[in-house]
């Protein structure tokens, strides 16, 4: 069995000591970590980090721990083992969440977002050069065909002798037409590497203002709280959707924001988020949990972004299966703008739906 990293050295003192815990457990399972991440269906790296105390892993990757050694054991952890853990746990939680951790996480999320732009406009570059060729390829062809149509014309009485002597003209327009077809695919592939360093750039710049609120908060000034449209009620304020089918995020995010100042409304459901967004057509910002029962976060998405009304508001994927990339492309190819790790730093979500609140009172207010 492959052993594990060793501890990090500069842990505080409770994400050591649930490190320690959950080291133990899994000891327990007598498997490696990449045996383990692929019976789970997780990303081994971030397992790993996970237990050597550099990454808090969500609740429900601890409750898995304990479920797989209760199996490979043959008896159940106790209620006292499972609270000792979730008290670890929460600690940990909490010693992690500073502007400084909400600075790391927007850094490497802003990092992500660049290095995108960067290849997609390299791949940019490649695709317009092959489509430029296959172009001129395609006009040399037609140069040829047409040259040849022309003897064929001007010269009926010897076709079979000129069919003969000439190339096989059958060929040449196959050719052409593969061509075509080849060219067709290179635009469409340049399109969307264009849309998909366009959504980088958008990202980069939202992930900039994030970073400016928590500098903010650094210093001490805080991330401003939302105020009502001039001349308006207080009902003005823009509203905030929280979708996630457990009771304790829907609970702790809506604490977390409660200080912001916008109207927030909590649903438990994909269903339900729909239902809300048919009564309400003013939300600024839609926090989404991705894995739900009956109806996940990215078959809500669509069913939101398909609908003329609402596909416009921007959604946060709130997601505990790691930073691997191919789950926030996924997310991102779903139509959410931004993500969110869980467990969540209440620094980095704070920043993001002030940002994204305060992009919605510019519009409110540019439109009036």
């Amino acid at each position: 069995m492959a052993e594990l990293r060793p501890l990090a050295e500069d842990l505080s003192g409770p994400s050591r000591a649930l490190a320690q815990a959950l080291r133990e457990l899994f000891t327990g399972l007598g498997v490696s970590v990449r045996r383990y991440a692929a019976r789970r269906t997780r990303d081994a790296g971030t397992l790993s980090r996970y237990l050597s105390g550099t990454r808090v892993p969500p609740w429900e990757v601890v409750m898995d721990l304990f479920t797989d050694l209760a199996e490979h054991r043959g008896t159940a952890a106790t209620p006292e083992a499972i609270e000792l853990i979730r008290g670890l746990h929460r600690a940990a939680v909490e010693a992690g969440t500073s502007p400084q951790h909400a600075v790391e996480v927007l850094e490497q999320q802003l990092a992500d977002a660049d290095r995108d732009s960067r290849r997609s406009t390299v791949r940019e570059d490649v695709l317009g050069e092959a489509l430029l060729d296959r172009r001129h390829q395609i006009a040399d062809l037609e140069v040829r065909l047409s040259q040849l149509e022309a003897e064929w014309h001007a010269e009926r009485e010897r076709a079979d002798r000129l069919a003969d002597a000439s190339p096989d003209l059958t060929a040449l327009l196959h050719e052409r037409d593969t061509l075509r077809d080849e060219v067709t695919r290179l635009t469409a592939d340049l399109d969307a590497t264009r849309r998909r360093r366009d959504q980088a750039e958008e990202r980069c710049t939202l992930l900039e203002r994030q970073l400016e609120s928590v500098e903010r908060a650094r210093r001490g000034v805080g991330l401003p709280a939302v105020a009502p449209c001039p001349g308006h009620g207080a009902h003005t304020l823009p509203k905030v959707l929280i979708v996630d089918d457990q009771p304790d995020n829907l609970l702790a995010m809506t604490a977390v924001l409660a200080g912001l100042g916008q109207e927030l409304m909590a649903v438990s459901s994909g269903r339900e988020a729909l239902r809300a967004l048919l009564d309400h057509d003013d939300f600024a910002v839609i926090l989404m949990d991705v894995q739900m029962p009956q109806m996940d976060g990215y078959e809500t998405a669509a069913h939101i972004k398909r609908r003329h009304r609402n596909r416009d508001v921007p959604i946060i994927f709130l997601t505990a299966m790691g930073d691997d990339p191919e789950h926030s492309a996924r997310g991102y190819a779903a139509g959410a703008v931004d993500y969110i790790g869980k467990p969540f730093d209440p620094w980095v979500l704070r920043a993001k739906v002030a940002v994204f609140t305060g992009i919605h009172l510019e519009r409110r207010l540019a439109a009036r």
